[in-house]
């Protein structure tokens, strides 16, 4: 790296980004080289976080606070145009980044976590009809307690997430990165060869039982009907808000060793270390109807009944504060990134802004002064949608700043 990041002061989830980022190899010649990656990824980051979607809105913002940038890093050439980060993204090597971006969640926040839910997002924009390429599916690792992604896994299918998750886990479970953490998956997991994944980085699952067992559904029920009332932990949870009241059930049986012993038939379904089933009814009381729903659970670790509500709940957080942030805050579902790795480098560069935004303070605002009241403007569409993305620009632009902790020289 052409500038030296000791003694400037500097946060230091920032200073070790950029060491990660020029740790990235750079197979391009040199003698040619005018944009480093370092400040390619950077630049993309920072964009990101202030509000840009695609690559002509990152290199516009990028010549605009190019004073900015450079308290960085050097830009001894300004910034790269909106074709030149096509092409550069388009090449980048997506398994390397994904592990830059890993490793530099784990030197950041060195903590195991002690809950981990994986899921899948599908971008929906991100087809190729012409070249009959569905739209990228992308696995993430969250950690939920601390609302930070933990890494990635990019998969063209949503029938391959099953393929996907040891992979992750594998990555993740690198010098005891998973040790001890409860690693909640949804029905898309079921199945021995995930749980024996987990089970081997020193992790327990809690992974949903599919709906399309129904034979196996048909055990669970058997078993919570057929044992001692006694022999079950329970916790019970009322919950009122949004329009509604919601009575939730939980219950723990730990007699699980018959999921995890010999096979009576070929076939037959078993997990691997199951120690807990778990039935969780919930009975939602809405103004006009009530509704009713079952689902069941298997965890290798004895849960209580509190702890195993509070785990399949807080699995649910993904969905809240990653997938929502990114549809909405970063507009992924809108992005149409389809040729060669860009869709997928991009998914992780927002990862990357995620990370940084969530563990950034908020910014303080000033007070603000007294006014004449306005008369409320006639009601314009466009003009509504252009008023909330300047409300969302000028938002991130200032959690930009709080983020990178930028103090006037």
């Amino acid at each position: 790296m052409d500038l030296p990041l000791a003694g400037f002061g500097w946060p230091s989830p920032l200073r070790r980004l950029l060491d990660h980022f020029s740790d990235i190899e750079d197979t391009r010649q040199s003698h040619r080289l005018a944009y480093p990656l370092a400040e390619v990824l950077f630049l993309a980051v920072c964009a990101t976080i202030a509000d840009c979607d695609d690559y002509e809105a990152i290199a516009d913002w990028g010549d605009e606070n190019l004073d900015f940038l450079r308290r960085f890093l050097p830009f001894h050439h300004g910034v790269p145009t909106g074709r030149w980060l096509t092409i550069l993204m388009n090449r980048l090597n997506p398994a390397l980044f994904s592990a830059c971006f890993t490793a530099w969640v784990r030197e950041t926040w060195p903590d195991r976590p002690d809950f981990v839910a994986i899921d899948g997002k599908r971008s929906r924009r991100s087809h190729d009809r012409a070249a009959d390429m569905p739209p990228l599916h992308l696995v993430s690792a969250v950690a939920t307690t601390r609302r930070l992604v933990l890494g990635q896994e990019a998969v063209r299918d949503k029938s391959n997430e099953p393929t996907a998750i040891p992979a992750l886990v594998g990555r993740l479970a690198k010098d005891g990165g998973l040790e001890g953490a409860l690693v909640t998956i949804d029905a898309m997991g079921c199945n021995a060869t995930i749980a024996q994944a987990v089970r081997s980085a020193g992790a327990d699952y809690l992974i949903a039982v599919k709906a399309n067992q129904p034979t196996l559904m048909g055990e669970f029920d058997l078993f919570f009907e057929d044992a001692e009332k006694a022999a079950h932990d329970r916790d019970v949870d009322v919950d009122k808000g949004h329009g509604r009241i919601e009575t939730r059930m939980v219950e723990v049986g730990r007699q699980a060793e018959w999921l995890d012993s010999g096979r009576r038939f070929p076939g037959e379904f078993r997990m691997p270390g199951a120690a807990a089933v778990i039935r969780v009814r919930s009975r939602a009381e809405l103004r006009d109807r009530s509704r009713l729903e079952t689902r069941y659970y298997i965890a290798s670790r004895p849960l209580t009944a509190k702890c195993a509500a509070r785990a399949t709940r807080g699995h649910w957080a993904i969905e809240n504060r990653l997938h929502w942030v990114l549809d909405v805050d970063f507009r992924e579902d809108q992005s149409r990134l389809r040729k060669g790795h860009g869709a997928v480098n991009m998914a992780i560069v927002r990862h990357f802004a995620f990370n940084l935004a969530q563990s950034a303070p908020e910014p303080t605002r000033p007070p603000r002064a007294l006014a004449k009241p306005r008369a409320k403007p006639a009601h314009n569409p466009r003009k509504t949608s252009l008023r909330r993305r300047r409300k969302y620009a000028a938002r991130n632009s200032a959690r930009l700043l709080a983020t990178l902790d930028i103090k006037a020289r």
